[in-house]
C-alpha cells in the first residue's frame, strides 16, 4: 500500500470519526438552538441498540428478506433493462412501438405504483419485487439506450466488412462499447431500488428493514429507527460498490487516467529519441510514422 493510499484512507477515517464525534457531542449536550437535538438518541444509544439487534434473529431475518428481494428485483431490472434500451436503440420498430408507453411510464414514482402491485399480484412479497425492478429497469434503460446510440458507426462498419453478421455486431461491437453506460445505469438503479425498496416494506411489508425500521418508530423506539438507518446506509454502500468493481472489471480495456490535484488528468509522456547529428531527419521520422501506423492497425484490430 502506498503513502499516498494510506493518507485517503485516514483522511475517510478522519471525517467519519469527526462526524461521530460531533453526533455524540449535540446528542449529549441536547442542543436545542433551531435543530432540535434533544430528541435524537446517541451514538452510544444506537451503539447499544444494535448490539442488542446482533444478537437476536429478526435482526438477520429481516436482513436476508430485503437482500433477496433487492437482488431479485434489481437482476430482473438490469436483463430487461438492457435488452429493452438495445432494442429501442436499434430498432426504429420497437422505438415507435414501446417508446410512448416506455416515457409516459417513466415519470410516474415506483413507490406510487404499491396499490397496482397490490391489484396485481396475489402476494405482497410479489409486489415488493416489482416495485423494485421497476426502480431500476428505468435508469438502465435510458442509459443503454443512450450509450448504444453514440457509439460510433466506424466499428459496426468493420466489423460488416469482415462478413459480420447481427449477432457478431450485438457482441463484438454494440454490448461491449456500451458497458461503461450500461452501469452506469446499473449503478443509479442500485440505490434507487433500495429506496423503494425499504419503502414498500413499511407500506406492505411483513419482514425487512424497512419493516423493522417503521415498527420501531410508531412504538418511538428511536435508537431501533436509527438501527435500521444505519443498516439501510451500509448495505446500500456494499451493493453500490459491488457493482461499481464489477463493471471496472469487465471495462479494464478501456483508458484508464490517474488523478491529479487540480483537476488534472495525467497522460503518459511520449518517448523521444534523440537525433544523432549527421543522421537525415528523414530517415529520423520513418521509423516514428511506421510506429504510428503499427499502433493505429492494432487499435483498429482491438476494436474490430
Amino acid at each position: 500500500m502506498t503513502r499516498s493510499s494510506l493518507v485517503r484512507y485516514a483522511l475517510r477515517t478522519a471525517s467519519l470519526a469527526a462526524f461521530l464525534g460531533l453526533w455524540q457531542l449535540l446528542t449529549s449536550l441536547k442542543v436545542d438552538l433551531w435543530l432540535r437535538f434533544s430528541q435524537f438518541p446517541t451514538v452510544t444509544d444506537v451503539a447499544r441498540a444494535f448490539a442488542g439487534r446482533l444478537a437476536g434473529d429478526d435482526y438477520w431475518t429481516d436482513l436476508t428478506d430485503s437482500l433477496t428481494r433487492i437482488l431479485t428485483g434489481f437482476a430482473l431490472a438490469a436483463v430487461l433493462g438492457v435488452a429493452t434500451g438495445v432494442l429501442v436503440a436499434r430498432s426504429r420498430l420497437a422505438e415507435d412501438l414501446l417508446g410512448p408507453v416506455l416515457e409516459v411510464i417513466r415519470p410516474i414514482p415506483a413507490i406510487a405504483l404499491v396499490p397496482v402491485a397490490i391489484l396485481l399480484f396475489p402476494s405482497n412479497e410479489q409486489g415488493i419485487v416489482f416495485i423494485t425492478c421497476t426502480a431500476a429497469y428505468f435508469p438502465v434503460l435510458v442509459s443503454t439506450r443512450h450509450a448504444v446510440r453514440a457509439l460510433t458507426p466506424v466499428w459496426e462498419e468493420a466489423v460488416r466488412t469482415m462478413g459480420g453478421g447481427r449477432l457478431r455486431i450485438l457482441g463484438a461491437v454494440v454490448l461491449p462499447g456500451a458497458l461503461p453506460g450500461i452501469f452506469g445505469g446499473l449503478s443509479v438503479g442500485i440505490g434507487v431500488s433500495w429506496i423503494c425498496v425499504i419503502s414498500a416494506e413499511m407500506i406492505s411489508g411483513q419482514y425487512g428493514v424497512g419493516y423493522r425500521t417503521w415498527q420501531d418508530y410508531t412504538v418511538v423506539n428511536y435508537p431501533g429507527v436509527f438501527v435500521g438507518m444505519v443498516t439501510i446506509g451500509v448495505l446500500g454502500w456494499v451493493t453500490s460498490t459491488a457493482v461499481e468493481v464489477l463493471g471496472r472489471r469487465l471495462t479494464r480495456w478501456l483508458p484508464r487516467t490517474s488523478y491529479v490535484p487540480g483537476g488534472r488528468t495525467r497522460a503518459a509522456r511520449p518517448a523521444v529519441t534523440p537525433v544523432r547529428h549527421g543522421r537525415d531527419p528523414e530517415q529520423h521520422a520513418q521509423p516514428e510514422q511506421q510506429g504510428h501506423q503499427d499502433t493505429e492497425e492494432s487499435r483498429d484490430e482491438h476494436l474490430v
